[in-house]
């Protein structure tokens, strides 16, 4: 089999993405992020159509990155809440809004500085866990015949 017909690479960006990786699951999740938790706000501050924002919650419920709970009994309502799963996007999320405020020049930047609980407003970097130097892509290799590291949280 010829490397045109091997198909798509498999692997779990591709798998990240599909979970998160269109435009309306991300506003989801930065909304959650900034505290607005019930539909009616996130459909407000997102701009997207009520279908697609029921689908969307529902999809990043039944994976597990958002969790809907019941705020109130009569009439029925529920909030959204961000799992250990969603929680764990945050680094992700404030890295491409980083992104998007340099390289993204069309859009205003966003006016809120999240504030680390050392006091300081939050510039998020990657560093390498090993050597601790900051990570800027054209100091990678891939090493094919390496196991990655095992996660830790």
């Amino acid at each position: 089999m010829s490397k045109k017909e091997a198909g798509p690479r498999v692997c779990s960006l591709a798998a990240a993405l599909e979970l998160v990786g269109e435009k309306w699951s991300l506003l989801v999740l930065r909304e959650v992020f900034y505290g607005v938790r019930r539909f009616e706000g996130i459909a407000q501050n997102t701009g997207a159509p009520r279908d697609v924002l029921t689908t969307r919650l529902r999809k990043l419920s039944d994976a597990g990155v958002l969790q809907r709970v019941q705020y109130s009994e009569r009439p029925p309502r529920s909030e959204y809440q961000l799992t250990q799963a969603g929680l764990e996007l945050a680094p992700t999320l404030l890295t491409l809004l980083q992104w998007g405020q340099r390289w993204a020049t069309d859009v205003p930047a966003t006016r809120a500085a999240f504030i680390h609980d050392c006091g300081e407003p939050l510039q998020a970097v990657l560093t390498c866990r090993a050597c601790g130097r900051h990570v800027t892509g054209t100091d990678l290799t891939i090493d094919r015949e390496r196991e990655p590291p095992p996660t830790t949280g």
